[in-house]
């Protein structure tokens, strides 16, 4: 790979850097205390009457303070929210409902949206986070580890990689209402040039979904030069997308065929210690509780080289060792999440389904011709405008800043 490629430039033949395809990126959240976010949303609640309830040394001991948030810190209201804005410790202010988020690849979580509590919220991704957005979320790079590239959410995203160093957000819209797709100008009317037909900013979503490799500077996507190798892409990354999206945006909630979709065969104990698998029947098992039909594929499923279900499940089954707020936590195996494990099941199954026609369109591309950087520039898509890869001036309202103040943009 070309040093200029590696770098964003989008020189020289072969594959671009999706940083130049989709120029504005986020980096990700950082909450900064692990205790306002959880797999559930009524320990948020327990959480929050439990700080607010304490006082003195032990509030500040239970709120965790950092180096960008103290119990006194005072904080803009995050967009869309109505939470206080002086300092929790003078006056918390009403239970903020909590939102649903994705923590890292597949796993939603629910997150307390108060920005005092948190160090890092990108304000930016909140103000564009509506019923039209999708999020393109990069995953780590570790070298050599099996997984995708990245994946995408309607949710808001906090960007969390599982393995190796985060990678970006990228919403696919700069706007609310799926207004001014984030793409490099006038990069649509290229493609649709040379495919014949226009080509939406969901398109190329799709494509990316589809044809995007890891590598060390993030990924990175060949743009065919042939109008039925894009479709054939744009096909699959469709399915890719709408399984990722798990039903949002008016679409369906994933399923698997009659015969093929997971059940509880042995009830799920209160508190399942550990996570198994046994390919000869195909079943998941929590100590006693058994899952199946679960297949190979899903439970195989990793990014940045981690198990996917494995990592799920070690994120609920902690039932004695956390400390201060973060062990106010279920006392037993919600039903909710089981709901929820059989849908990841579905979800990693469908996925892994894909991976065939997937490399099959890899080995397609790599003996096939690219519009590569130097056409791009020619066309004058690159190099990308520095405002491209800026947020947009979204402020429809004032939105109140520290202490009550209204913030300026």
């Amino acid at each position: 790979m070309a040093a200029r490629e590696a770098t964003g430039a989008g020189g020289g033949t072969g594959p671009l850097p999706l940083d130049d395809l989709m120029p504005w990126s986020v980096r990700p959240l950082r909450t900064g205390r692990p205790w306002v976010t959880a797999p559930d949303a009524a320990s948020l609640r327990a959480r929050w009457d439990r700080l607010v309830r304490a006082e003195g040394a032990e509030r500040e001991r239970l709120f965790r303070p950092g180096r960008a948030r103290t119990p006194w810190t005072g904080a803009a209201a995050l967009p869309g929210r109505s939470t206080g804005t002086g300092a929790f410790a003078r006056d918390p202010g009403p239970y903020p409902e909590p939102v649903r988020i994705l923590h890292g690849p597949f796993d939603e979580q629910w997150l307390i949206p108060d920005h005092r509590l948190l160090d890092a919220a990108r304000p930016e991704l909140w103000r564009v986070a509506d019923a039209h957005q999708v999020f393109a979320v990069e995953h780590g790079y570790v070298p050599g580890a099996a997984g995708p590239a990245l994946s995408a959410t309607a949710l808001l995203p906090d960007g969390h990689s599982p393995g190796g160093r985060p990678g970006r957000i990228r919403p696919l819209y700069r706007r609310p209402g799926g207004r001014e797709p984030n793409l490099a100008p006038g990069l649509p009317e290229l493609l649709g040039a040379r495919y014949g037909a226009p080509v939406t900013a969901e398109a190329v979503l799709a494509w990316v979904l589809a044809a995007a490799r890891p590598s060390p500077a993030g990924p990175l996507v060949r743009l065919p030069a042939d109008r039925a190798l894009w479709a054939d892409g744009v096909e699959l990354g469709g399915e890719l997308l709408r399984t990722h999206l798990r039903g949002a945006r008016g679409g369906e909630r994933p399923r698997l065929p009659g015969g093929r979709r997971p059940y509880v065969r042995a009830t799920i104990p209160p508190r399942p210690a550990g996570l198994g698998y046994d390919l000869a029947t195909g079943t998941l098992t929590l100590d006693e509780g058994r899952v199946s039909p679960v297949p190979a594929g899903a439970w195989e499923f990793r990014v940045g080289g981690v198990r996917m279900l494995e990592l799920w499940f070690g994120r609920r089954a902690v039932w004695d060792g956390a400390e201060g707020l973060a062990a106010l936590r279920p006392h037993a195996w919600p039903q909710e999440w089981t709901s929820d494990l059989l849908e990841l099941i579905t979800v990693l199954a469908l996925l892994d389904e894909l991976t065939s026609r997937q490399r099959a369109l890899w080995e397609r591309l790599d003996g096939s011709a690219v519009l590569d950087g130097e056409e791009l520039r020619t066309a004058g898509v690159l190099p990308v405008p520095a405002a491209a890869r800026r947020p947009a001036s979204v402020l429809d309202h004032r939105e109140e800043g520290p202490e009550g103040q209204f913030a300026l943009l």
